[in-house]
Parts: structure tokens; C-alpha cells; sequence
């Protein structure tokens, strides 16, 4: 609980920062490449593939590099971890921008993915569920529900700036904007208290995180979380080509993906009322059972706009959803003592298959003949994340019974 009015303040302060350095940061590392892609292919002459294999480079290190950032974010706080990775994202964006070659493109994306590693949502997620206890999950939403607004403010601020200026310009404009909002704020606005183990303690946590780690528990809902993660990501990407195949024009199939963007914001506000009614299993299986429901009528539904649209919204809306799921469930079945360490081993698989989803999308489709088929298969293995999702709870029973969470 809340003590002070002191620390009340500092709370909000560290949350208000949070919000905006989160914003900043996926807009610049994550959100404005793929706007600015056919630019950068176009004046470079490096192939598509090439330029988004050195992007999904940057999430194969941040999975690796966070699982590090995670054991110092347990030990030291979120002010320095997250003020380190602000500071190194500003040379690692102009890297990107002043790139001759693509080795050195791929190079400095490789460092943008250390610098992801400990300013995107996991660290952010650690500091806010150590911060507030029991109360975390209010300020979780109010975190990414106001982050999720990323996408909606860098992607026509990128295009925007591409058209009147070059993409290098662009990206030296956008590590400025990282560069003089997300290092202050970092640097000055999360100072919440953060507990300093002693040499007994750390021990302790040491042990408690090997435990965990090592407890069939936490492989199968890693796997199923990893899984869940791979078939949202491989549906999003494919959904405009999909929708292509189905006759959308691509302007109708751009804005439906928009609007599956809109759907995340919907799926988060529903996320206090399931807290309320389902357990973490429970919650587990619903997203699932309407995710590939989702995917199951894009593909299959007559091909009427309002009604693939509004699967594609809800399908927005269970990813919006997952993000919360991700968040939370470290803490309700592992404690939060050791949340930092155990967040980056558990999102480094994760991760990793976002990273892969871009290609898969395509190399899936092509292997299989369409999208429709692709997204038939994503609907099967979504649902085969839910069940081991669910064996992972029968296997060994949480270490911590969380209270009721308001």
C-alpha cells in the first residue's frame, strides 16, 4: 500500500514519465521503420528483406540482452537501467540514419536492440509492478493503454516528416526527440523507493529464480505464451494480404489494420472486469478461444467489409488483452521479488518469435498457397496455446496466491 504523500506523488510522477517515455520509445525503435521502409529501400537500393532482416535483428538482441537488463533491473531499479538504454538508443538511431552500408545498418539495429532491452515494456512493466504492489494492475492499464497510443502518434509523424525530408534526416530528427524526452525523464522521474537486498537476500532470489526456471510450470506457459505471441503477430502482418485475397482494395485492408491497432485500447479496458471474474488460466483460455475464433472468421466468413472488420477489431482487441496477460502473470504465479529476472528469461522466446513473425508471414503463405490456409493453421496453433497454457497450471501450483486485485 501507499504510505505517504510523498511517495503517492513520486508514484504518479514515475508513472506519468513512464507513459511518455514508453510512447517515445516504441514510436523511434520500433514503429517508425516499417513506415519508412519503402524510403529507405528506394534511395539505398537494399532489398526489403535485407533492410527488415537487420530490424528483426534488433528484437533477436533485445530478447537476448533482456534477459540481462532484467537481473539488473532486480538489483539496482529501474532509473539506471532505463536511463542507460535512452542514452545509448539517441547514437544508436543515428547510426541507423547515418548508415553507408548494411552492414552497418544491421550493426546499428543490433545496438537499437540493447537499447530496446531496457526501455520498452518489460522493464516498464517491472518497475510499475514492484512500485505498486497489489494496485498494479490499475497502473499497468493506465500504462498501456496510454502507450498503445504509440503507433497512432509515430506512424503519420514519420510519414509526415518523410515527406519533407529524407529518411536519414527523419531518423536524426526522431533520436533527438528520444534523446532530450526519454533520458530526463528517466533520469529524474523514477526514483520511487526500490528495495536493496542484502548479500542473504540476493542469495535467496537467486534461488527462488532457478526454481522457477527450472519447474515444468513455467516452460509450458512460456511456450504457450510464446506460441499465442507468434500467431497474433503472424495474423497481424498478414491480415492486408489476406484482406487482398478476400478483395478488399488496399486502402480498405491499411485501414482495417488500423483499426485492428484501435481494437488493442478496447481489449485493455476489459481487462478489469476479467481480473474480477476469471483466474490467470481462465483469463488464458478466453483470449485464445476468441482469438481463433477471430482468425477462423477472416478466413472463412463471407468476405462483407463491416464483418471482417469487425473481426479484425475483435482479434486487436485479444492482443490488446495478451499484453495485460504478459504483464501480470509473472507476478500472480512467481511473486514479484524476483520479477525483473524472470520477465526477461520469459519474454526472451517471445521476443524472439516477433521477430521472426515478418518472415514467417510471407515464407507460411508462399509454403502453403494463401493466406486464408495460413490463417486457418494460425487458429490451430493459437488454441494449442491454450491448452498448454493449461496443463502449465495443473503441473505445479503457483508460489504465491495473489490477493484480489482492484
Amino acid at each position: 500500500m501507499i504510505e505517504s504523500p510523498d511517495q503517492r506523488r513520486a508514484l504518479r510522477l514515475g508513472l506519468i514519465a513512464l507513459c511518455v517515455t514508453e510512447i517515445i520509445s516504441w514510436g523511434v525503435l520500433y514503429y517508425a521503420f516499417p513506415v519508412a521502409l519503402s524510403a529507405i529501400t528506394a534511395d539505398t537500393g537494399w532489398s526489403a528483406s535485407a533492410a527488415s532482416a537487420a530490424f528483426s535483428a534488433s528484437l533477436v538482441v533485445s530478447a537476448v540482452v533482456g534477459i540481462s537488463a532484467g537481473r539488473l533491473l532486480d538489483a539496482r531499479g529501474p532509473r539506471r537501467v532505463m536511463t542507460a538504454g535512452s542514452v545509448l538508443a539517441v547514437p544508436a538511431v543515428l547510426g541507423v540514419a547515418f548508415a553507408p552500408n548494411l552492414a552497418w545498418f544491421t550493426a546499428a539495429w543490433a545496438v537499437a536492440g540493447v537499447a530496446m532491452a531496457g526501455v520498452l515494456y518489460p522493464p516498464a512493466f517491472a518497475a510499475i509492478t514492484r512500485w505498486y504492489g497489489e494496485q498494479r494492475m490499475r497502473a499497468l492499464l493506465v500504462l498501456t493503454l496510454v502507450a498503445g497510443l504509440s503507433s497512432t502518434i509515430f506512424a503519420p509523424l514519420t510519414a509526415a516528416l518523410l515527406d519533407h525530408l529524407s529518411w536519414r534526416a527523419t531518423f536524426v530528427v526522431l533520436a533527438l526527440l528520444l534523446g532530450l524526452t526519454t533520458v530526463p525523464l528517466h533520469a529524474f522521474a523514477l526514483r520511487p523507493a526500490w528495495p536493496v537486498l542484502t548479500a542473504e537476500g540476493a542469495e535467496h532470489r537467486r534461488a527462488s529464480v532457478a526454481r522457477a526456471v527450472r519447474s515444468p510450470g513455467f516452460v509450458l506457459l512460456c511456450l504457450s505464451f510464446t506460441t499465442l505471441a507468434f500467431g497474433f503477430y503472424v495474423a497481424s502482418l498478414g491480415l492486408i494480404p489476406l484482406l487482398s485475397e478476400r478483395g478488399f482494395t488496399h486502402s480498405l485492408a491499411a485501414t482495417t489494420l488500423g483499426l485492428l491497432g484501435a481494437g488493442q485500447l478496447l481489449g485493455r479496458l476489459a481487462y478489469g472486469p476479467m481480473v474480477q471474474r476469471l483466474p490467470s488460466g481462465g483469463r488464458l483460455v478466453a483470449v485464445v478461444i476468441v482469438a481463433a475464433g477471430s482468425v477462423v472468421a477472416l478466413a472463412l466468413l463471407p468476405a462483407a467489409a463491416g464483418v471482417l472488420i469487425g473481426a479484425a477489431v475483435v482479434l486487436g482487441a485479444m492482443r490488446g488483452l495478451f499484453t495485460l496477460l504478459q504483464a501480470g502473470v509473472i507476478a500472480e504465479r512467481w511473486g514479484t521479488e524476483a520479477y525483473g529476472t524472470l520477465t526477461g528469461i520469459f519474454t526472451a522466446p517471445i521476443t524472439t518469435a516477433t521477430a521472426l513473425a515478418p518472415w514467417a508471414a510471407a515464407a507460411g503463405a508462399e509454403a502453403v498457397g494463401s493466406f486464408r490456409v495460413l490463417f486457418l493453421l494460425l487458429a490451430a496453433l493459437t488454441t494449442l496455446s491454450a491448452f498448454v497454457g493449461v496443463v502449465s497450471f495443473i503441473v505445479d501450483k503457483p508460489t504465491q496466491v495473489p490477493k484480489a486485485l482492484r
